[in-house]
């Protein structure tokens, strides 16, 4: 059987700032009329999905933001195909009410609703809302507690959860989600990089989500998310890969970008933004989690995009992707610097490129971990 062609998302630029942490001209816009215009760009060239992201509050470049839910069914009536993914917080939401709002977002747009549910990085967003911040660990464990409420409520009459920070007594959602052949209810993106980040993904996520990585970081996340699926019995999620995508007619122009917006970066934001995730990773008891080994560089595009590679022409940049396809990624979730002429432009050079790589792949692709 052929193996799936790799699926494509793309960050919103629903907050302000772009998607480098520079100063470098950045022709991206995070008001929304740019955004409609982006999404309907998007779908004609080859996206699947638009991950809108979650900020509260001001933060490291990112002075202003569009909330992710409600930007993101905007996204939805402005388009026909593209899928949806909203970033949303345990600990801001509850289960049930966000299963409604998706439940009702999925029969808008006939089923093209999905979320993320991001475990949190940023303490202030807490601090300053009054909620509490909680140790690491526990903070995947509610995580992994908030998508077994929310599954259950989508898919259960009756639904019963007696956990230490949601309880369900008796709850029946109707109407509930769409249904379908491709999926029981709204697809559960997750983030995280950290040791239970992957134990949770194995456990209960629809897809993982992982930061920027290189060939070797990738084999090594599959590993333990296939491991963590397997001693539960249950298939393993899919996979997604973060990656800026700096293509251009020749290696040269695009290693000269990055040149330039790394040269550019504004060096009080990423330091900043460094010093408050770099304790996600030494929180953990392995001190393996997100962003705990990043440079200043990777730490320009804030979530280690520049790692992944995907720069160069569109050739080189078509190939690294079916390499990445072949050890196990599903998804690659993409950031650009000028948003509407890059995401043409991939459509146009980049992904016919891609199709024609995968089609000279073997039928049945093994997994190379």
């Amino acid at each position: 059987m052929p193996a799936a062609p790799v699926q494509f998302a793309y960050w919103v630029p629903n907050v302000s700032g772009g998607l480098v942490t520079s100063k470098i001209e950045q022709r991206t816009d995070w008001g929304y009329d740019y955004n409609r215009e982006l999404a309907v760009l998007a779908e004609n060239n080859g996206f699947d999905y638009a991950l809108s992201q979650v900020r509260y509050m001001a933060s490291y470049g990112a002075e202003f933001q569009h909330e992710s839910t409600s930007f993101s069914l905007a996204l939805l009536l402005a388009t026909q195909r593209l899928k949806v993914i909203a970033a949303v917080h345990p600990g801001l939401w509850h289960p049930g009410v966000l299963a409604k709002l998706g439940a009702t977002a999925d029969y808008l747009s006939k089923g093209r609703f999905a979320v993320n549910v991001v475990s949190g990085w940023f303490k202030g967003e807490f601090t300053a809302l009054g909620e509490p911040w909680l140790e690491h660990d526990e903070r995947y464990r509610r995580s992994e507690e908030f998508i077994t409420a929310l599954r259950k409520i989508w898919t259960e009459d009756h639904a019963e959860l007696a956990g230490d920070f949601y309880r369900l007594r008796d709850f029946s959602l109707k109407p509930k989600p769409l249904n379908t052949e491709e999926r029981p209810h709204p697809e559960i993106f997750q983030g995280g990089n950290s040791t239970a980040a992957r134990a949770m993904a194995g456990r209960v996520s629809d897809w993982y989500f992982s930061n920027g990585k290189d060939f070797d970081g990738v084999t090594e996340q599959l590993t333990d998310v296939r491991k963590a699926a397997a001693e539960v019995g249950r298939t393993a999620p899919k996979f997604g890969l973060n990656g800026f995508l700096i293509a251009r007619d020749t290696e040269a122009e695009a290693r000269e970008t990055l040149r330039e917006i790394v040269a550019k970066a504004d060096h009080e934001a990423v330091e900043g933004f460094g010093a408050a995730v770099k304790q996600a990773g030494q929180s953990t008891g392995d001190k393996k989690g997100m962003w705990q080994d990043s440079s200043f560089e990777d730490l320009v595009q804030y979530n280690d995009g520049f790692r992944t590679g995907l720069i160069g022409t569109p050739e080189q940049i078509a190939e690294r992707i079916v390499a990445y396809k072949q050890l196990g990624v599903d998804l690659l979730l993409l950031g650009f610097l000028h948003y509407h002429e890059e995401v043409e432009y991939f459509g146009k050079r980049v992904l016919p490129l891609v199709r024609e790589l995968e089609a000279q792949l073997p039928e049945s692709v093994p997994a190379q971990v």
